[in-house]
Formats: C-alpha cells, sequence, structure tokens
C-alpha cells in the first residue's frame, strides 16, 4: 500500500523528541548564517541571494534530468530582481518560466497558496505544453487519461514502478486538503511545514509532470516563510542534487511506508543542514569578488577583460584558455591572447602550470 491508501491519511505523524535536536541545530544554523548575511551590505547580500537562486533553479532542473545553462539563469533572475550586473546574455522562455516560479514562491511568501498559483506556476514550467516530446495538460490537474500516474524507471517494457499517485478523480480534494493546512499550519515548526509541505505535495503528484519541481518550490516558500525573507542565501537543491539518490531512496520508502513519517524528517532536516553549512563556499566566493575589484577598482580595463573576469569569479567551469577566451567575448585568438596577458601583467590573472596548446590562466586572488 501506498501512503495515500493508508488509513488515516493525510494525518501524518512522527517523533517530536526524536527531531527535537535537529530543528534545534538547523534553527541554529538558520539564525547563524541570516545574522552573518545581515551584517554584509546591500550589494553583497544582493550577491549572495543571485548565486543561491541561480544555484537553486539549476539543480531543481538538474534533479529530473534537465540541464539549464546557468549563465541564462543568472540573467534571467538578475533582470527579474532588478540588479546591474556585467555580462547578461539572453534567455529562453523555458528558463524564465522556472525562475518566474522560484521567485514568485520565495518573493512572495506571506501571500496564500492557492490552486490558481499552483496552475501559473506550472504553466511558466511548461509555456509550450510539452514535456520529452510529449503534449502535457498544463495549468490543470492531471486527467490520467494514459493510465495511472506512477514514478517508473528503467527500459521500456522491463520498468520498475516506484510509485503510484492518487487516481486524477482524487487530485482536487487532496490538493484542497493541502492548501488549507499550508496556508495556516498552526503552531508546527516551520521548518517541519517546509518537510512535511515537500512530501505532502509530491505524494498527490497532481500534474502530468513537473511535480518535483513544483514541490521544492512550496518548500522554498516555506523556508523563506520561516526565515521572514525573501532572500535566499543557500540551495536546497544544490544539497538535494549532491544527494539524489539518496533523496529518491528515501522518498520511496517513505511513501511505500507507515503514517509515521520521522525517517523522512530526519533526512529533510539533515539535508537542509548540510545545505545551510555549504552555503560557506559560496559565501566566500561573493566576498572574494568584492575583494578582487577593490584591488583591481582603479586599473583600466574594457569591457570585455570585466566580462570573463566576472565569469571567473562567479564559478567559471574547466580552464580559461585563449580559445575560450575568444569564444566568450566574440573576439579573434590574437585578440584574446593580448587581453590576457595585459590582465596577467596587471596581477588580475595567473599562468597555470604547463604551456603549449594546454596553456591556461586562473584568476589571481592573492
Amino acid at each position: 500500500m501506498y501512503l495515500w491508501q493508508l488509513k488515516g491519511w493525510p494525518k501524518l505523524v512522527w517523533e517530536a523528541a526524536a527531531l527535537a535536536p535537529l530543528l534545534a541545530r538547523a534553527a541554529k544554523e538558520q539564525g547563524r548564517l541570516l545574522g552573518k548575511m545581515e551584517s554584509l551590505g546591500f550589494d553583497l547580500r544582493g550577491e549572495a541571494h543571485l548565486r543561491a537562486m541561480t544555484q537553486e533553479v539549476l539543480k531543481s532542473s538538474e534533479i529530473e534530468g534537465e540541464k539549464l545553462n546557468g549563465d541564462q539563469v543568472r540573467s534571467s533572475i538578475a533582470r527579474k530582481l532588478g540588479m546591474d550586473v556585467a555580462g547578461l546574455v539572453r534567455s529562453d522562455r523555458n528558463v524564465d518560466g522556472v525562475v518566474e516560479m522560484m521567485l514568485d514562491a520565495t518573493g512572495n511568501y506571506t501571500k496564500p497558496l492557492t490552486d490558481t498559483r499552483l496552475f501559473a506556476w506550472h504553466k511558466a514550467l511548461f509555456p509550450t505544453a510539452r514535456s520529452a516530446m510529449r503534449d502535457i495538460l498544463v495549468g490543470k490537474w492531471r486527467d490520467d487519461r494514459d493510465g495511472p500516474m506512477q514514478v517508473v524507471s528503467g527500459p521500456i517494457g522491463r520498468q520498475k514502478v516506484h510509485y503510484q499517485a492518487p487516481p486524477a478523480k482524487r487530485v482536487g480534494a487532496e490538493i484542497k486538503k493541502f492548501l488549507a493546512w499550508f496556508n495556516k499550519p498552526g503552531d508546527m515548526d516551520p521548518l517541519l511545514v517546509a518537510s512535511l509541505a515537500h512530501l505532502w505535495f509530491v505524494t498527490i503528484h497532481p500534474f502530468d509532470d513537473g511535480n518535483g519541481r513544483v514541490a521544492r518550490a512550496v518548500a522554498d516558500m516555506a523556508l523563506a516563510r520561516s526565515e521572514g525573507s525573501s532572500q535566499r542565501f543557500y540551495s536546497m537543491s544544490a544539497q538535494i542534487r549532491h544527494e539524489r539518490n539518496d533523496y529518491y531512496r528515501m522518498l520511496e520508502r517513505t511513501q511505500k511506508g507507515e503514517l509515521d513519517v520521522t525517517a523522512w524528517h530526519e533526512w529533510f532536516l539533515g539535508c537542509l543542514l548540510r545545505a545551510m553549512e555549504g552555503s560557506q563556499g559560496m559565501l566566500g566566493g561573493v566576498l572574494d569578488k568584492a575583494r578582487f575589484w577593490e584591488r583591481f577598482a582603479k586599473e583600466p580595463m574594457h569591457d570585455r577583460q570585466i566580462k570573463v573576469l566576472n565569469r571567473l569569479l562567479d564559478g567559471f567551469e574547466g580552464k580559461l584558455t585563449t580559445s575560450k577566451w575568444a569564444a566568450l567575448t566574440k573576439c579573434s585568438q590574437d585578440t584574446a591572447y593580448r587581453d590576457i596577458l595585459d590582465l596577467v601583467a596587471k596581477g588580475a590573472l595567473k599562468k597555470d602550470l604547463g604551456g603549449g596548446r594546454s596553456t591556461s590562466y586562473s584568476l589571481n586572488l592573492n
């Protein structure tokens, strides 16, 4: 039997005493992180928020096997937040849609969550009403026209069914109960609200597709509500992506288990703690970027150099070569080489070990 088939659903229970230490640690880490961010200037907080939201959008999609363009995601978020960020690129509408959903969830966390709002998120996720080469119902609950909603893996003909959701005829009533609770969860610990909201929504699985991404947006909304802030300084989805196999195992085990969801809460709170602890690296990157530009504030640089340096400071993947520089700035190899040599002379870049065709360069943060 699945969770929703059990007598008593959706009245899930857990052992409060077992969760108390984890809740205390998570709340303490949450307060410590927010306090540290408050000590930063407005611009640095904005940069940290931009980085965290970029990771959230990218990694939530990656969990589902969809890889978005990082530059487009960052640019879309920056534009929608009204941030003056160098090197913005045009973004596709599917990227803009995911960004709109996440920014609405976290930026408007005080507003009630309604079926109309969920439908708008779903339409933003699937602007063409297609997913993986098939037509899907968009902005409405699934109708199970192709059979029961199942989560499967493996090749066609030998698929393994990990989960089967409630029949479509029950979705409207199930969502109504969920929304009534989510908007007025009573005195439940706000971190448990985020954990339970994620599990409850994805168990209903109300849409043809995109249920995982919407469930994570709902959880992020609850986390923003728990912090009283629309700015995000860590990415829960990035941590879930890192622990994706455990995430799916825990979901399957819980959805095939009993009404006691203590183990799910323990996993979610542990993942949340690891996400917040991992934000130290992101914060370090923000501070490194600020110190870097303080060092070179008076050095004359043209737009190409500023663009590539910012890309490196924002977490450029791979090694920087003259070929990559030329491709990024749409200039010739000779121009790229002169640009790089100028920055090496200024002390902004340094040549990596090796030479010949493998010559590459890195930021000089010292």
